[in-house]
C-alpha cells in the first residue's frame, strides 16, 4: 500500500505540473513535500500495520499528507495558493482514500463470496 501512496502522490505531482513542464526533476520538486506528509503519516498513524482503513487512518494520512506538504511549501517559498490548498485537498482525497474505498469494496465482496 506504501508504494501505491507514493505513486498516486506522483501521480498527483505530475498531473499538476503537465500544465507547465512535466519533467521528472519538476515532478519530484513539487511532489517532495507531499510525500514527506505521505511517509510521516505512514509513520504517525501506524499504516504499516492498518493499511486499508479508511476511518480513521485513511482521513489522518490524507490530511497529514496535506498539512505537511503546504507547510514544506511555505517554508521553502513555493506557492500555497488558496485555489492549490482547495485542488489538492480534493484530488489527494480522491487518490488516497479512493484506493483504499476499492480496497475494502473488494475484499467485502470476496468475503460475501466465500462459503
Amino acid at each position: 500500500m506504501l508504494v501505491v501512496d507514493v505513486l498516486l502522490v506522483l501521480l498527483f505531482a505530475a498531473v499538476g505540473r503537465s500544465t507547465h513542464a512535466l519533467d521528472p526533476v519538476g515532478v519530484l520538486e513539487t511532489a517532495w513535500p507531499f510525500l514527506t506528509g505521505l511517509l510521516l503519516g505512514w509513520a504517525a498513524w501506524q499504516l504499516p500495520r492498518h493499511p486499508v482503513g479508511l476511518w480513521p487512518r485513511g482521513v489522518a494520512l490524507w490530511l497529514t499528507t496535506v498539512t505537511v506538504g503546504m507547510g514544506l511549501r511555505v517554508l521553502v517559498g513555493e506557492g500555497t495558493a488558496p485555489s492549490f490548498v482547495l485542488v489538492t485537498l480534493g484530488v489527494l482525497a480522491v487518490l488516497l482514500l479512493g484506493h483504499r474505498a476499492l480496497a475494502l469494496t473488494v475484499r467485502a465482496a470476496r468475503a460475501r463470496r466465500t462459503p
